[in-house]
């Protein structure tokens, strides 16, 4: 469906315009549309999306026509898209890539194969160039066509290059080199298109993990299928076995094990009862449920994720911008460079016209910066996508890069480290007897409390089976506990000063109170009117796979410092437990950015990992910051560089070991893309180039940094 130009922003007269244009696959079209685009006037600014065939053109509203126009100039098609349909129609295959091209490809390669042939049986010069120009025109009017469009808004793309080259072998009568050498850049074109193409579907794979339907209960009481997108917000869907679900909610009926690994990167299935919540792109297991939709289609935590990935790839990383500006200033210099070797030998030294000519044409197809300038973009895109198919959000390229930098990891304790929520760790009884019963009847006061405290308490009793009694006129007492009456005893369940408060005696517990306190615990005591019956020691439970994560991140060579606002006790219990490099104690928010900051004036580079709320300030100053438990969560993914989509701290690691990974794909792209070139500028310069070389050196070249980069895909 078209595309309505975007309203306009507040107190601005621009609107925003995305356009998809599908022969749009490298920054030679990208350098030839800016060139034209930017000089119009009412177009205020451009965005490229190279990877999506995507541009975004600022602009004034009634200059639309205008810029249709000027796109359509330059031989490309644009179409007018809407933000639900970007997604997919960017994974549509290149037209160079359909059936019809790979047929002429193939017929234009028998006939350059036929003409070099009786060029080495000496066959009539007539036949040879016959043969060759049948060639060319098979597969050669498509690059002609693209390079005297780039030549007449001087634009020396590598389709311009390549037609000069094609075009002073044909004047130099070198026939069967001419036609095999664009059979050559048009093969190798054809697979850097393959290529491409497949990053893009390494995205578009992402949306295609919901399906289009689910089943809806209507009001007549009978299920329909309906459009995902048209499915309201509450509405009852029904989820059978083995299908994928369509839409966040949460379940109402039934209970379902979920293989959620699309989405949070969970290697197991996760049990679902009535109540948890379930994500759009999950696959159900063996049983039937339903569940009650929570958000709808575009807001997802599916759609959220590939949003923010497509964001993600908008942002250049440090490599790639520095490729962007070296490769302004590498193509002019070597075209410079085949001028002179052309012109200044005949000229100054009565060098042979044909032989230097030949040579600066070699130079003229190695001019072309296009294998440097893909190679980055490649790389973090395939970067991005790895990441985020094992439930590691990364809202950057930049982040993405500068992992591997990092020297010191800070972690909130509480929801972070910790699971967030309290747990029975210790009981015992002060005097002889029931323990069974003394956890009764403190369950029984405990239920009817809300503090946290209270609800582990009665939490470990449900578990334990064992049953409750009924309590008569419970009355929570704030600060301190809860007080009530079980079979006519008044009995109290609370802290030290509630026991206090009752005058009840605790002196002969305090040894073993505080060897419990030292450990981080919080210590909750059962009484009667005149003694403590039976203790109960608390505490935040630590993540599953807390202490291995952390012993990843020292094995890469990352410090650790936990930022904690509880307690001292706590804090250094904790640090021992997980072998923390450092930690501090009751900091405010205010208190974690100045740890942060103070990290980073040691001239290191910080990362922060929190819940993406209560953590905001140091997140956002820190150089990465991480938000746990980011699934389900619209503000952990907007505020977080990185957003691990489940719990698991373990990804901490990952993430930086694909930030090791993704920087090493970069640097070998940049010095294939700069060495190959080089090779073969060295070999033309010494009378050893060929043309045949010189597509190599170019789109070569690009097909092997396209195909490295998409190694991360498979990490």
């Amino acid at each position: 469906m078209p595309t309505q130009p975007s309203p306009p922003e507040p107190h601005s007269d621009t609107v925003h315009t995305v356009l998809r244009i599908q022969q749009m696959d490298c920054p030679t079209e990208e350098a030839l549309l800016r060139k034209k685009l930017q000089t119009l006037a009412g177009v205020s600014g451009l965005q490229f999306h190279l990877m999506q065939r995507r541009l975004t053109v600022t602009h004034a509203p009634q200059v639309l026509d205008q810029i249709l126009a000027a796109v359509r100039a330059l031989g490309f098609t644009p179409e007018l898209e809407g933000a639900a349909v970007t997604s997919s129609t960017s994974s549509t295959p290149s037209a160079s890539s359909r059936p019809g091209a790979w047929w002429r490809l193939a017929l234009a390669g028998v006939l350059a194969s036929a003409s070099q042939a009786m060029h080495w049986m000496h066959a009539a010069p007539t036949m040879i160039a016959l043969l060759a120009m049948l060639a060319l025109l098979a597969c050669g009017p498509a690059t002609f066509k693209k390079g005297w469009i780039a030549l007449r808004h001087a634009n020396l793309n590598i389709h311009a290059l390549m037609g000069l080259a094609v075009t002073g072998a044909l004047l130099l009568q070198q026939w069967p080199e001419a036609a095999m050498v664009l059979v050559l850049f048009t093969l190798a074109e054809r697979l850097e298109a393959r290529s491409l193409d497949h990053a893009r579907q390494a995205i578009h794979s992402l949306m295609q993990l919901a399906p289009e339907t689910a089943s809806v209960l209507q009001d007549d009481g009978h299920w329909h299928e309906m459009a995902a997108r048209a499915v309201p917000l509450k509405a009852s869907v029904r989820v059978r076995p083995g299908e994928r679900i369509a839409l966040d909610g949460r379940v109402t009926r039934g209970f379902a094990s979920l293989n959620q690994a699309p989405i949070t990167g969970e290697s197991l299935p996760v049990d679902k009862q009535p109540g948890d919540p379930v994500f759009a792109g999950s696959i159900n297991g063996a049983t039937g449920f339903e569940y009650q939709v929570s958000a709808l289609a575009d807001h997802s935590t599916l759609a959220r994720i590939i949003h923010a990935v497509e964001a993600a790839q908008q942002s250049k990383a440090p490599t790639q911008r520095f490729v962007d500006r070296f490769a302004r200033i590498y193509t002019p210099l070597v075209v410079a460079l085949a001028l002179a070797l052309a012109l200044l030998p005949p000229l100054c030294f009565g060098g042979d016209w044909s032989s230097w000519v030949y040579k600066g044409l070699v130079l003229l197809v190695i001019a072309c910066p296009c294998a440097l300038v893909i190679s980055t973009p490649v790389t973090i895109v395939s970067g991005l996508a790895a990441a985020a198919r094992q439930g590691i959000l990364v809202k950057g390229g930049a982040y993405l890069e500068q992992g591997r930098l990092l020297r010191w990891l800070a972690l909130d304790k509480t929801g972070t480290l910790t699971q967030g929520q309290p747990a029975v760790t210790d009981f015992f009884a002060t005097q002889e007897g029931a323990s069974l019963r003394l956890r009764s009847l403190a369950a029984s006061l405990a239920v009817h409390s809300a503090h946290p405290l209270s609800r582990a308490i009665a939490n470990a009793a449900r578990q334990d089976g064992i049953p409750l009694q009924p309590v008569e006129q419970p009355t929570a007492l704030s600060g301190r506990g809860i007080q009530g009456q079980i079979e006519g005893q008044r009995l109290y369940l609370g802290n030290r000063r509630l026991m206090h408060a009752c005058a009840l005696p605790t002196e002969a517990l305090e040894p073993q109170l505080c060897a419990l306190e030292d450990q981080g615990k919080t210590v909750v005591l059962l009484a009667d009117a005149n003694t403590v019956l039976a203790v109960f020691a608390l505490a935040d439970t630590l993540r599953a796979g807390s202490r291995q994560a952390i012993a990843a991140l020292h094995a890469l060579g990352i410090q650790t410092i936990m930022l904690s606002g509880d307690n001292r006790h706590t804090v250094r219990a904790m640090t021992t437990q997980l072998s923390l490099d450092d930690a501090r104690a009751e900091l405010l928010p205010e208190d974690k950015l100045r740890a942060i900051e103070a990290l980073m004036q040691s001239g290191a580079r910080v990362g922060m990992v929190g819940d993406g709320i209560n953590d905001a300030p140091a997140l956002a100053r820190a150089d990465i910051g991480f938000a746990m438990g980011a699934a389900g969560s619209d503000t952990a993914i907007e505020a977080a560089d990185v957003a691990l989509m489940d719990d698991d701290l373990g990804k901490l690691a990952r993430f930086v070991q694909l930030s090791h990974a993704t920087h090493a794909l970069l640097l070998q792209n940049i010095a294939l893309a700069l060495g190959i070139k080089g090779v073969f500028l060295l070999l033309t310069l010494f009378g050893m180039g060929t043309l045949w070389m010189a597509v190599f050196a170019d789109v070569g070249a690009s097909l092997l940094v396209v195909a490295n980069g998409l190694r991360l895909l498979r990490k």
